[in-house]
């Protein structure tokens, strides 16, 4: 184990550098509004984030698409599993309506695994970013895809609408993959990062996260293996257990090694990094456009 890290009982108080502000403000009473009116669906909610507060204060959120029930059961997630609903086909409209009425500049797109779906929502994903474009020209995304099982026509999908910014997360180091991921693939998400970008997206993302039993080793090798796939940016942040019935946390990472992570990071080429206990994919993503 890291000398920088701190092995923790699952029940464990967080440590103070993990102590999150309760949300507050005008920007969050209105944006929560919104949300509850239209009937989004927020990775913000569903994924239990710590950083909700500030961010929707801010008047900023991630909006997460196909619904809110996921058909992979991954161990760290706090979206729901089972069986999804069926498609809603107004969903992109109501994104993109929610989006110009709340002036976003820059927008993040996420969703649920649809494994059941033959396309795997790829069409429901392009028909969101086109929606946004009509109704909001001036604004900016991110889309945070799934893996689409490797299929590259569903990824070509989003090529084609071309996002400013395709993040796709690794979540975790390659030995903890089937553990913390089930489903997914270490290698098959390192080949949509590489397939994205030999296509033409000019900035491509993503993040894993820490305190599921990795080394440091592990973490600097999952960082090189991003580089070598020509990923832009990368986010480091730290696992936080959503329930009992999800994967424990088994260290906490001090602020003093995210940290040297960052550096890491910089020094291996990385447009960006974010690295912290409390990062997460999304977390102030507007920066990662330029």
């Amino acid at each position: 184990m890291n000398s920088e890290t701190i092995t923790a009982p699952v029940r464990q108080p967080k440590p103070k550098w993990l102590r999150v502000k309760l949300p507050t403000g005008k920007k969050y009473t209105e944006l929560r509004s919104l949300v509850d009116k239209y009937d989004l669906h927020t990775i913000c909610t569903s994924g239990s984030c710590p950083n909700m507060g500030e961010c929707w204060s801010e008047g900023t959120a991630t909006f997460m698409i196909l619904g809110n029930v996921c058909t992979r059961s991954c161990g760290f997630c706090g979206v729901k599993t089972g069986r999804p609903d069926t498609l809603d086909w107004e969903e992109p409209e109501k994104v993109a309506r929610s989006i110009k009425l709340m002036g976003i500049k820059h927008a993040v797109i996420t969703s649920v695994d649809r494994d059941d779906l033959k396309d795997m929502g790829s069409i429901m994903w392009a028909e969101t970013v086109n929606a946004i474009r009509r109704m909001n020209p001036q604004t900016t995304l991110e889309t945070l895809i799934p893996d689409f099982q490797g299929n590259e026509r569903n990824i070509d999908r989003i090529v084609e609408v071309a996002p400013e910014v395709v993040s796709h997360n690794m979540e975790t180091v390659k030995r903890l993959t089937r553990e913390v991921r089930i489903q997914a693939q270490y290698d098959r998400s390192l080949g949509v990062l590489k397939y994205l970008k030999q296509q033409g997206i000019n900035r491509t993302k993503s993040g894993i996260m820490l305190g599921l039993g990795e080394t440091e080793e592990e973490v600097l090798q999952t960082m090189r293996d991003l580089r070598e796939a020509d990923v832009d940016v990368v986010t480091i942040g730290q696992y936080l257990q959503p329930s009992k019935k999800h994967l424990p946390v088994k260290q906490f990472i001090t602020p003093d090694q995210f940290k040297k992570y960052e550096t890491f990071g910089l020094e291996m080429g990385f447009r960006h990094v974010e690295s912290s206990a409390l990062v997460r994919s999304s977390y102030k993503a507007q920066k990662h456009i330029n």
